[in-house]
């Protein structure tokens, strides 16, 4: 037997599979899409609905990409940055399916263009299945350019537009197409990091009787004054898809309002912090008993508004708590619970709704490209 040889033979073959399966990832010409602003010519409310939203600001999100250098700098090992690198595929997405970015690194939040203008018109509206209903495995069929922009889906039936073909998808006013970037499962260990969809899927919103309501029926149906959670009503916002088009009793409104106030404040829309606080504030309420019973008081929370839990998304970076603050006749605090230090951490005793991972022998982590389990899931359920 010759070493060297086999050698040489097992890294023709591993060369050879590794082409076979760099071959089936699709990749498109980035000259293929069509940026937002283009889109907003004639969509006009809709792109101004979208360009604040947390989808329009999914890649230069300040958080996310702290997050994500975080776990960058954190990770050991091939398993470890194979996660670390591949957030890209949802918050940059029409720059992951072109081949630049292809995966995180510092450079990416200061990238210009169309593939920073994150989850975006043309990239959604090319979508026409997906292979797996999670981790962003999409499959498209993209126009070519602002000269053959192609054919945009979407949910109407009898759309007509002078710029480009349209067609009715069935995909598109289904959870499914929300449920597969809110999904997502660690690329090596299979930990389910983000499982908004498959909440939904067991709560009585993902159900196929008269109770069903998909994630559109909520988060596309929110505008101010009207937070359409599982606790108000959700009716319809009559209006046009794009400027001169025929009205319809229904246009699907693109604020996509969530539990994130802060960042699209950042970017200059103050308005939509109104729209998060109603949302949030129509989806959990709290029942307190008035009565004490041996010095104890008995708060009762209850998810009736949202089809996931609360918190959701990635939930490790995210958490609800009580503040509870006991003041006396005069107006004297006399008993304080949940309530963040001069430092703005949170004191000892809180009680805390959250999820928190684990790195496979129970010692928790706050990197997700460490998390091989679930080692505490605390959160309201619906």
């Amino acid at each position: 037997m010759n070493p060297r040889r086999n050698a040489v033979i097992a890294a023709v073959i591993f060369l050879s599979t590794a082409l076979v399966l760099c071959s089936t990832v699709p990749h498109y010409e980035l000259s293929r899409f069509i940026g937002p602003e283009t889109c907003g010519q004639c969509h006009t409310d809709i792109y101004e609905q979208w360009k604040h939203s947390m989808h329009g600001l999914a890649h230069s999100d300040p958080l996310y990409n702290a997050v994500a250098l975080h776990d960058l700098k954190g990770a050991a090992g091939k398993d470890e940055l194979a996660e670390a690198e591949v957030c890209v595929k949802c918050h940059t997405p029409v720059g992951y399916i072109t081949g630049a970015p292809k995966k995180y690194s510092p450079e990416v939040p200061g990238m210009t263009g169309i593939v920073r203008e994150g989850i975006q018109c043309d990239y959604c509206h090319s979508i026409t299945g997906a292979k797996k209903l999670y981790n962003a495995y999409f499959t498209f069929d993209p126009g070519h350019g602002e000269e053959n922009p192609g054919v945009k889906r979407g949910p109407f039936n009898d759309s007509q537009s002078d710029y480009h073909d349209s067609a009715f998808s069935k995909f598109h006013t289904k959870s499914d197409i929300c449920g597969v970037c809110h999904s997502v499962r660690h690329v090596a260990y299979g930990t389910k990091l983000g499982n908004t969809y498959e909440e939904w899927l067991k709560s009585p919103y993902g159900s196929k009787g008269a109770n069903h309501v998909p994630c559109q029926d909520c988060h596309m149906r929110q505008r101010p004054g009207v937070p359409a959670t599982g606790s108000t009503k959700r009716p319809d916002n009559p209006g046009v898809a794009a400027d001169g088009g025929p009205g319809r009793p229904h246009i699907f409104t693109h604020y996509f309002a969530g539990g994130n106030s802060i960042i699209p404040e950042m970017a200059g829309d103050r308005a939509r912090r109104g729209m998060t606080e109603e949302l949030l504030a129509n989806c959990v309420v709290m029942k307190i008993d008035p009565a004490l019973k041996n010095g104890k008081l008995r708060l009762t929370l209850l998810n009736n508004g949202a089809g996931h839990a609360v918190p959701t998304g990635v939930p490790s970076t995210r958490q609800v708590w009580i503040e509870l603050t006991v003041k006396d006749a005069a107006g004297k605090i006399v008993a304080r619970q949940g309530h963040l230090d001069g430092k703005g951490y949170l004191a000892a005793g809180a009680v805390v709704y959250n999820l928190v991972f684990g790195d496979g022998k129970g010692k928790a982590v706050s990197n997700l490209a460490k998390a091989k389990e679930i080692i505490r899931d605390y959160r309201l359920e619906p």
